[in-house]
């Protein structure tokens, strides 16, 4: 598989990111992940979407680490230091549940708390619903399980017509287009960091293309399937969701109603657009440490 490798300059003294960088290897490439708190910890897995990377949980990661939870925050294939791909066509939807699988085989993961976002929620969830025995918790700020039988909102539309035909995909305008507050010329070099030229942003265009939004789509029956599993998940599951997200808006209702594990949950909605981890980073780690804390 033609991939191509971001150099490691560019990730040179970023904000806010002192994490030593760690690596496995998935279907011959090199996947990177962060890994702080105790080893022995409970591990939490915070899987960020698109078209970001680990970078969104920055300010998280240290907070649950403190609390004595082993944080992993991989970057998916395609992006952040993890290696890039150039042929659209590698990037399935069963491709990376494969790639974050094979993560959480290597690192012997079980007893996880899922926290995910946007893509790493049609992954997160599906994982867990596939491999509930290594899962004691969810929690979903601004993400979903669609199955392409309910119709995807039209600002969903906008994005994924913009991300397959815009001659250039501008990620930190992306970024602050989505947050409520405005990034820092720092935090915006962190975010193109990954990208030194359109060439690497193959990974970021081909996300939405892969989001089920008819019911004959590949992914369909897979997530179906996982749904069913998820309306029988009795273990804690949190919602998160920020106030300011076209895309996501009214997925947390809509997950307390079906799934057993959301009843009596302490709930939240944070102040925040699509990137909630960028608006309220303090917030959701308080609420990850707190159903944690409860369940210990």
């Amino acid at each position: 598989m033609d991939y191509l490798r971001t150099p490691d300059s560019r990730f040179e003294r970023l904000l806010d990111y002192p994490f030593e960088p760690n690596y496995v290897t998935v279907d011959g490439l090199r996947m990177h992940y962060v890994d702080e708190g105790p080893a022995d910890g409970k591990p939490i897995l915070m899987l960020h979407g698109e078209p970001t990377w680990s970078y969104l949980y920055r300010h998280m990661i240290p907070i649950c680490a403190a609390a004595g939870h082993r944080v992993i925050a991989p970057d998916l294939i395609g992006f952040g230091k993890s290696d890039k791909p150039t042929d659209i066509n590698a990037y399935s939807y069963q491709n990376h549940m494969d790639w974050v699988k094979s993560l959480l085989d290597q690192l012997e993961l079980t007893e996880i708390t899922l926290v995910c976002q946007d893509w790493g929620s049609l992954i997160g969830l599906r994982m867990a619903a596939e491999n509930e025995s290594r899962f004691r918790a969810i929690v979903v700020g601004n993400g979903m399980l669609p199955t392409g039988d309910e119709q995807a909102p039209k600002a969903f539309h906008i994005w994924k017509a913009f991300a397959i035909h815009s001659p250039v995909l501008p990620i930190s305008r992306i970024l602050n287009v989505a947050t409520f507050r405005k990034l820092g010329p720092d935090e915006i070099r962190a975010y193109e960091a990954p990208f030194p030229n359109r060439k690497y942003k193959t990974a970021a265009r081909a996300f939405p293309k892969l989001v089920p939004v008819t019911p004959n789509d590949p992914a369909t029956q897979a997530n179906r399937a996982a749904w069913k599993a998820l309306e029988q998940w009795k273990k804690p599951f949190l919602t998160t969701f920020s106030n300011g997200d076209p895309i996501t808006r009214g997925g947390d209702k809509y997950m307390q109603e079906r799934i057993p594990g959301a009843q009596g949950q302490p709930h939240q909605t944070l102040v925040g657009g699509h990137f909630l981890q960028e608006d309220s980073p303090v917030q959701l780690a308080q609420a990850v440490n707190n159903l944690l804390a409860g369940m210990d």
